[in-house]
């Protein structure tokens, strides 16, 4: 079944990385895997099938041998304009809604994004990442929350098409309506060691919950899903804490739509179990399995989809960075 005349929307996305992050083995490698360890980059991942598929479809597509080397050596004879564009062309990608609370230095803002796809690309607002600024920002929580408050609120009027949350990489997905003063005590200390270091990591899961619950509120009023991550994820995630079914009492004392990403591997038929009885859950499909090389490939999905309402399933490519990765996902 030739299925290549269907556009492609990629409702979770990240910024691309630019050219110069993935040039070598080293930068290329590092990025088939959610682990940070350079063992695991240098030994298991050339071995892993989704590298080995990558290498060979991406030799096809540069018309060179099917090695790493041969193709980083092709790859960088590419125009850093038309490669990209070509990959996303061929892929018939059509629309991509980008988070880039997911951004360092080596990936494209939002007004390089647009420039250099053929594509639309449409931002998502991460709740965490923004609550980290403001933190940085304010002295007091009161004047901090009134600027979140400010700023959520004018997400739709602003051109975002979503929000996105990370909460369960930092106090998991057992979130609960939270009072106010419970989060102006839990963003004290919080404060201050964001003025001794200059930075701020959003853990603290009464201001977590507060903030997520604010959010919620706003979702509704506007009509825009919040994303929340579930299940696999990178070495900060506690899986014991990434259980989407930990969301139920979200989803059932709010009614804005909700987007369980990933499909909550390896809870993916409780996934499809709340996106089955709640019509404002709504489960991703697992595209992290050509990371994971999980038999879910060919026995997880059949299982999960039986439950999950056709409504459901969407493309995503979430943990995939490059621009090859997406052109991979789609073929």
């Amino acid at each position: 079944m030739d299925l290549s005349s269907i556009p492609i929307l990629d409702h979770h996305a990240h910024p691309l990385l630019k050219p110069e992050a993935t040039r070598d083995v080293v930068g290329f490698r590092q990025w088939f895997t959610e682990s940070t360890d350079p063992d695991i980059h240098a030994n298991h991942v050339p071995h892993s099938l989704f590298f080995r598929t990558a290498i060979r479809w991406l030799a096809e597509a540069l018309d060179c041998e099917p090695t790493l080397e041969a193709v980083l050596s092709a790859r960088a004879a590419q125009s850093a304009e038309a490669w990209p564009r070509r990959l996303f062309t061929e892929a018939n990608i059509e629309m991509m809604l980008c988070d880039y609370g997911y951004r360092g230095p080596d990936s494209y803002d939002h007004e390089e994004m647009q420039a250099l796809l053929p594509c639309d690309v449409i931002p998502i607002l991460r709740i965490e990442t923004l609550a980290q600024t403001l933190i940085l920002q304010y002295d007091t929580f009161a004047q901090m929350n009134t600027a979140f408050m400010e700023t959520i609120s004018r997400a739709k009027a602003d051109g975002y098409i979503a929000f996105k949350s990370i909460i369960a990489y930092r106090s998991g997905l057992d979130t609960r309506p939270t009072p106010y003063e419970a989060a102006e005590k839990a963003f004290e200390p919080l404060k201050a060691a964001a003025d001794k270091t200059g930075q701020a990591r959003l853990e603290s899961q009464p201001l977590c919950d507060y903030l997520l619950w604010q959010v919620a509120a706003q979702a509704e009023v506007q009509a825009l899903p919040i994303q929340i991550h579930t299940g696999f994820g990178d070495r900060d995630a506690d899986l014991r804490q990434a259980n989407p079914l930990h969301l139920r009492r979200l989803i059932e004392e709010t009614r804005c739509q909700i987007v369980l990403l990933h499909a909550g591997w390896p809870f993916y038929r409780e996934t499809a179990h709340l996106a089955a009885i709640y019509p404002n859950a709504w489960r991703e499909p697992q595209s992290q399995d050509l990371l994971l090389q999980e038999r879910s490939v060919s026995t997880g999905i059949p299982d999960s989809e039986l439950s999950c309402p056709s409504r459901s399933p969407r493309l995503s490519s979430a943990y995939h960075n490059y621009t090859e990765s997406r052109y991979g996902l789609v073929r």
